[in-house]
């Protein structure tokens, strides 16, 4: 079973480089967009491909952020699921990924919409609202679950310990 263990933290790994990669990758399109739109000159037409590139840039973030995580929760602390705990810990960083990364697209998006093509801007307010509901839903899932950590205190000292750990 131990080998299996090591396998399995032999993918999540090499799936955190994947995403680290990718984040790299990102960051040179990014740059590459924002470099290109400034030889251009500054005016409307450069905004937009500037906002197009923090765009990237924060799609770059969250894929980062997604490596981050896999490798201090599969790799460094080789945690497993089953604990509330963990799975409460682990659900809030993604949540919070994700509505960065959808908050900031959404907002890419408007501005796209409003200078390139006005009848896109509904498509990019139900983004907005999407990310703003998501939102509202991470809010009440940390406030249902702040009665769940008062039942488990040794799992969030746990949890806690290997933070320290971490970021020493």
């Amino acid at each position: 079973m131990k080998f299996l263990m090591r396998a399995f933290a032999i993918v999540h790994a090499l799936m955190a480089a994947l995403f680290a990669a990718a984040a790299l990758v990102l960051v040179v399109i990014s740059a590459n967009v924002a470099w290109s739109a400034l030889a251009h000159g500054l005016g409307k037409d450069v905004a937009q491909e500037v906002i197009e590139a923090v765009g990237l840039l924060a799609a770059a973030v969250v894929a980062l952020q997604i490596a981050q995580t896999i490798t201090e929760e599969e790799v460094i602390r080789a945690a497993h699921m089953n604990a509330p705990t963990r799975v409460r810990r682990f659900l809030s960083r993604f949540f919070v990924l994700v509505t960065v990364a959808l908050a900031i697209e959404g907002l890419v998006a408007t501005f796209k919409a409003v200078h390139e093509n006005v009848s896109h801007l509904l498509y990019a307010a139900a983004l907005v609202l999407a990310t703003a509901a998501l939102l509202a839903a991470w809010g009440v899932f940390v406030r249902l679950n702040r009665a769940a950590e008062e039942l488990e205190p040794e799992a969030m000292q746990a949890a806690k310990r290997e933070d320290r750990k971490i970021q020493e």
